[in-house]
């Protein structure tokens, strides 16, 4: 199978494979589920009935108990059935909600799909109003549809709002704009975990969304404040990456620092866009954070574009 029949698929995991988002057609609909066919959907426990999947785009959170299933994020509408399963796994209870820690499509394409089996849709009000309306993401020249309505979040909030579900407190935090302008944290407070949604990708450099409100200094402000909510033992899902922790999480927040100056320092300088980016300011970073989805170079461009507005 061609990878160009994949280019629209997004940013995918590398069981699929890595991202390529370009213009062109979209591919077939045989195409686009043989992409998903070879994913699996693994369940890490992090205790008190939360539990964090991988497959393929954005991490899920999962809360489970008499209540019923609360998930956060639900990656790609042909991984639906996928999750689904996993989730079957672990308890016989419906799925009650979903929450969208943010609007791009990885997080939110099973919306759809859970919106018509009745999950109530829950997410910042932004959330709604970006997916409410065709969308071009210009880093990736990417056209975005808008979502059918039936997928649209039906519960919206302004600053946070709170679920009591399964002898949980989910503590749902809209933050500053960081890598988008709806960007919502949840905290599981008795199980002491924090999903990030993708203001942390554990690993490797984050896509910030500068068109949809995102920026580097408002994702650094965002994860301090995350971090202020954490502590030793506290179990962090990423928006894309495995499992992490405080410590992690800390490393990531020097390297945005790191970066974000570096970068700074040759704007203030005048440099131009292809001044900057040959002067390679991630040098010291890309052993550790160089080898996901964004290359050193776009992730250099992606800052300066937003430095230099």
């Amino acid at each position: 199978m061609k990878k160009s029949a994949f280019k629209l698929l997004g940013w995918v995991t590398p069981a699929v494979l890595t991202i390529v988002i370009a213009a062109g057609a979209l591919p077939s609909t045989q195409a686009y589920a043989e992409g998903f066919s070879k994913v699996q959907i693994k369940t890490t426990d992090l205790g008190h009935g939360v539990y964090m999947l991988r497959g393929s785009g954005g991490n899920i959170g999962v809360s489970i108990g008499e209540d019923g299933v609360f998930l956060v994020d639900d990656q790609f509408a042909p991984l639906t059935d996928k999750i689904k399963a996993a989730i079957a796994k672990l308890s016989d209870k419906p799925i009650r909600f979903v929450l969208n820690t943010h609007w791009h499509f990885d997080h939110t394409g099973g919306n759809e799909n859970l919106g018509k089996s009745g999950v109530l849709i829950v997410a910042h009000d932004n959330v709604r109003t970006l997916m409410s309306k065709d969308r071009f993401i210009a880093a990736f020249n990417k056209k975005v549809p808008a979502a059918a309505k039936i997928a649209l979040p039906s519960i919206t909030f302004s600053d946070s709002t709170t679920f009591h579900m399964n002898g949980e407190t989910l503590a749902i935090k809209h933050l500053a704009p960081g890598h988008t302008d709806g960007d919502s944290i949840v905290r599981f407070r008795k199980a002491n975990v924090i999903h990030t949604g993708d203001l942390f990708f554990n690993g490797f450099y984050p896509f910030i969304d500068v068109q949809h409100g995102g920026s580097i200094n408002g994702l650094i402000v965002d994860v301090a404040a995350i971090l202020a909510f954490a502590n030793d033992d506290t179990k962090i899902i990423p928006g894309h990456g495995p499992l992490s922790n405080k410590s992690q999480l800390t490393t990531y927040r020097e390297m945005l620092l790191g970066v974000r100056d570096n970068v700074k320092k040759l704007v203030d300088a005048g440099k131009t866009e292809a001044e900057v980016i040959a002067a390679k300011p991630t040098v010291e970073f890309d052993a550790k954070w160089g080898n996901g989805f964004l290359k050193p170079d776009k992730f250099v461009k992606i800052i300066y574009s937003d430095l230099a507005r």
